[in-house]
């Protein structure tokens, strides 16, 4: 099979497609023979060297595919050849093949097209897992989504949209801040021009953001905790803007505030396995009705992942980027 690999640490240039033994399934496992890869900012922090795959992980990057199956390991139940998947990876979706445990995969919703549908896996589990798992998002509530024109983030705002919950989105520039009030958010700011802390606190009457989902990092944490609602919960899943800040202790004690991080690559299999269960249950309904749907910016032949990594690094790309094998 053909799969893009690694050549060393650096830029967009280190991506080599290489030739590399077919896929056999272990136990529990399945082979999928690849119609789409996403492409997320965890393939570009891979690539740079300062995001390694998980022990027993490929060393080719991507996180979540879509295709059909190609083999069925022992002990797989309910898989047959020929059903179409998309799957949540530990690594190595950039490839003619993927190997993958069964319990991390799902079947393509109803009325989803094959290769658009690797679009939602990853952004998905990442959604249900942060906003409603740690962040407790219920109807009715307030949640604010930073890069809602993000890959994740217009999944988020669909997903906060059918829980009933009013969104508010942070996107770059107008335009995309109007795609995203499409997309089902109630308020949009255009972070280059509007400070979200005093919009969503107009909007909401004072009360500000019940749930944050965070992919700035640093330099949004004093802003995040003062847009929060008493008893509000700031999820952080990113850094794109920094590692350390200074929090202020006591206006998260004023506002019987909390703060959590997470990451999803590195969870255990078993709590992957969980929120792909939950996801199926919960979030795959959504999208067979129609509120959420998959947002696909640009597909581009697997040969093109350099060109695919400069198009997200741009910050130009609304939803995803896939590569097409």
């Amino acid at each position: 099979m053909r799969a893009v690999t690694i050549s060393g640490p650096g830029g967009p240039e280190n991506l080599t497609v290489s030739e590399l033994p077919d896929q056999t399934p272990r136990a529990d496992e399945l082979v999928l023979d690849v119609v789409s890869a996403g492409v997320n900012r965890a393939d570009l922090l891979q690539r740079a060297g300062s995001y390694p795959p998980p022990p027993g992980a490929p060393d080719w990057p991507g996180l979540e595919v879509a295709g059909t199956v190609a083999r069925v390991g022992d002990g797989v139940n309910g898989w047959s050849v020929g059903d179409r998947a998309v799957a949540l990876l530990d690594g190595g979706g950039y490839a003619e093949q993927v190997r993958v445990r069964a319990s991390q995969v799902l079947p393509v919703p109803a009325g989803v097209d094959l290769v658009d549908a690797a679009a939602l896996p990853e952004a998905a589990c990442t959604v249900w897992s942060n906003v409603v798992d740690v962040g407790r998002l219920v109807a009715g509530e307030w949640l604010l989504v930073h890069g809602g024109s993000g890959g994740v983030g217009t999944i988020a705002v669909q997903v906060g949209a059918a829980l009933g919950a009013r969104v508010a989105v942070t996107a770059g520039g107008r335009e995309r801040a109007d795609r995203c009030l499409a997309l089902g958010a109630s308020l949009a700011v255009d972070h280059r021009e509007e400070d979200f802390v005093d919009a969503v606190r107009a909007a909401s009457d004072g009360r500000g953001a019940d749930v944050i989902l965070d992919v700035v990092g640093a330099a949004y944490l004093d802003r995040n905790v003062r847009a929060l609602a008493t008893n509000g919960r700031l999820v952080v899943i990113g850094m794109q803007q920094g590692a350390r800040a200074e929090l202020d202790l006591g206006r998260l004690l004023a506002r019987r505030a909390s703060v959590a991080g997470t990451t999803l690559r590195a969870r255990p299999a078993e709590e992957k396995a969980r929120i792909v269960r939950e996801v199926l249950t919960h979030v795959w309904p959504m999208v067979e009705d129609g509120r959420v749907r998959p947002v696909v910016h640009a597909r581009l032949r697997l040969d093109e992942a350099a060109r695919a990594h400069e198009l997200l690094d741009s910050g130009e790309v609304f939803g995803k980027v896939l590569l097409v094998p």
